[in-house]
């Protein structure tokens, strides 16, 4: 029997959250399929990491990204005000991978994530450390703090709009510094470009003075 998708995906690794839900994998595949993106790169064999993802350059970036991992039936988790998440509509984002982060906590977002971490075997979190679509002077450190107090390694995965390909790197644990993990990141992302042929180094940083190393 040929397969009904002809769109090449990574193998889910075993200790990699699953969604649950047959039918979501099933539409994501589908539309996935249908975008004609593809998907470069070997997903880890971790139960719990930080995945930051960039460029960070249109809509359409979650839409592919969330299409994507749902097409080889992963979890991939993400932040939300947790006004968000009351009601009916708060079950449905929760099982499309929502966290609810009460901005009153005193503990602040990171304290607040570091304990879902902790209080699962399996967490996959999604983060965009330009934080918006326009260029900005420096990335959210987010990210890094969060991989930081939870104790789990940062993926590095980019979106390159002329090839229409999402690209997976290599996860690494934060080191002590966060300026060394910043330059480690941005030269992974100097090559790739978002639509319009944004990149996703913060501004006043030229691409061409780091290496095209992007391991």
């Amino acid at each position: 029997m040929k397969p009904l998708f002809k769109l090449k995906l990574p193998t889910l690794p075993a200790r990699a959250p699953r969604m649950d839900s047959s039918l979501l994998r099933w539409a994501g595949k589908a539309c996935a399929a249908s975008t004609f993106w593809s998907i470069d790169g070997e997903l880890p064999d971790i139960p719990k990491l930080v995945m930051v993802a960039a460029p960070h350059s249109s809509n359409w970036d979650g839409v592919f990204g969330i299409l994507g991992a749902a097409g080889f039936g992963l979890k991939a988790n993400w932040l939300g005000k947790d006004s968000l998440f009351k009601g009916v509509g708060g079950s449905l984002l929760r099982k499309l991978g929502g966290i609810p982060v009460d901005r009153s906590d005193p503990s602040g977002a990171v304290g607040q994530v570091a304990r879902e971490f902790a209080q699962r075997d399996q967490l996959w979190l999604v983060l965009a450390p330009e934080g918006t679509r326009k260029k900005v002077k420096k990335w959210r450190s987010g990210f890094w703090h969060i991989a930081t107090a939870a104790q789990v390694p940062i993926l590095p995965v980019h979106f390159h709009y002329p090839d229409k390909r999402i690209g997976i790197g290599q996860p690494f644990m934060p080191s002590p510094s966060l300026d060394a993990d910043l330059e480690r990141l941005y030269r992974y992302y100097a090559p790739w470009r978002g639509k319009g042929g944004k990149n996703a180094l913060p501004a006043g940083l030229d691409p061409q003075d780091f290496t095209t190393d992007t391991s």
